[in-house]
């Protein structure tokens, strides 16, 4: 990770005052800010079209995302070190992305012509200008961050620069949703290890799509492989102005065993402590249930003896990856004991017995089946993120014990309670 640089450019007095000054009204406007950014650049800069998720731009992922970056960047600029697991997360990302110094100028052009042009004639030329250094002080923490993390991808061993391309050695179907992909270097060398919870940027170029498409995935299997494993949900329409997955339909759907797929080295501030000797506990929701594939497997390999804890939630057997890995880990390792929620089983899934409760988790089940003093892991859906984050706080589990893979910028599990 990028810790221990030392903060560049600082903000001048002044314009440091009409920040906070204005912070409120930024905040406020936000979102309107950011989605009319995103428009302004894409007209001016159309081929920024192959970085950004524009699912995400529908939906408004991305937007709020933005502006939460913003806002949260701009509030603790006197002292980043308040929020560096945060810019370091960002920071991650970009690195992925291949998000080079020379895009932030373009970024920054444009967010201020979008502050001004949402705010009308309350954006005075000193505002603009205080934004403008506010905006130049973040840009460099960022750049500079990021030119560590590129530096370390690039010279560790197995590590790569930009792209590479990969072969898909393998598809695997692991569900009615869920295909593993296996993919493999092209140039047979080397690939960089991983910790158990980071990702995969894939690049998806094909005339069957309008533009380049970006998509990062958490790595499935344990490192130390010949090969690297994600595991992709397929995403169909969800009905209203919410598309279909455009990458997901097309990993499942067309991309076939021996294609060639360009890939960034792995990336991500989320990954287990492989340090810690508590019992561990992993609690996964739908395809949330990936980068806990990675460390259940890591974890059993590296870490024989560790008493550990792993929790699926599934709509019910038929949206169940890995369900006979799972059973066979826990038969040939007495440390590891599995549970499986159905929020809808099937008729034959009652008949077998093929789960152990049925619904939601709750605080109730978890002090019942798992260990308190025990590390907590947990990703899935939003709401079922919430839900176990509430328990375990309502339990009482110290927040350092407390890990989740967030996909946006600024949010907070806890932030509504």
């Amino acid at each position: 990770m990028a810790r221990g640089f030392k903060y560049g450019k600082k903000l001048d007095p002044k314009k440091l005052a009409i920040i906070k000054e204005t912070l409120p009204i930024v905040k406020q406007h936000g979102e309107t800010i950011t989605k009319h950014f995103y428009k302004r650049m894409f007209k001016q800069h159309p081929e920024l079209l192959n970085i950004f998720n524009q699912t995400h731009q529908i939906t408004g992922h991305q937007p709020k995302a933005l502006a939460d970056a913003v806002y949260g960047a701009a509030a603790n600029i006197e002292d980043f070190s308040q929020i560096m697991p945060v810019l370091e997360r960002i920071g991650e990302k970009h690195r992925s992305l291949q998000i080079k110094p020379e895009h932030y100028p373009i970024v920054g052009e444009n967010l201020l012509g979008a502050i001004k042009e949402v705010l009308g004639d309350a954006a005075t030329d000193d505002i603009i200008g205080a934004w403008a250094d506010a905006y130049a002080v973040i840009s460099d923490v960022f750049i500079r961050m990021e030119e560590k993390m590129y530096k370390i991808s690039e010279t560790m061993p197995g590590g790569w620069a930009g792209f590479r391309e990969f072969v898909v050695d393998k598809k695997v179907k692991e569900s009615d949703v869920i295909t593993s992909f296996y993919f493999k270097p092209k140039d047979g060398e080397a690939i960089a290890e991983f910790i158990p919870g980071q990702y995969l940027t894939l690049r998806i170029d094909s005339p069957r799509l309008d533009y380049t498409c970006l998509r990062q995935y958490s790595l499935s299997d344990r490192p130390g492989h010949d090969y690297y494993r994600i595991s992709v949900k397929r995403e169909d329409p969800k009905g209203g102005d919410i598309p279909a997955g455009v990458v997901s339909t097309y990993l499942h759907n067309v991309v076939k065993e021996g294609d060639i797929i360009p890939i960034t080295a792995p990336a991500g501030d989320f990954y287990l402590d492989t340090t810690s000797t508590r019992p561990l506990v992993l609690i996964s929701g739908g395809v949330g249930q990936t980068p806990m594939m990675c460390m259940l497997n890591s974890t059993v390999d590296a870490q024989a003896s560790r008493e550990t804890y792993f929790v699926h939630a599934a709509i019910n057997s038929k949206f169940h990856a890995f369900k006979d890995h799972v059973e066979k880990l826990v038969s040939d390792h007495p440390q590891v004991k599995s549970f499986v929620i159905y929020e809808k089983p099937t008729e034959d899934d009652k008949q077998k017995k093929a789960y152990d409760k049925e619904g939601y988790i709750d605080l109730e089940w978890i002090q019942h089946h798992l260990p308190k003093d025990a590390d907590f892991y947990f990703c899935g859906p939003e709401p079922f993120m919430r839900a176990v984050n509430r328990s375990l706080k309502e339990w009482g589990v110290p927040e350092d014990r407390i890990h989740y893979e967030f996909f946006g910028s600024f949010g907070k599990l806890d932030a509504d309670l």
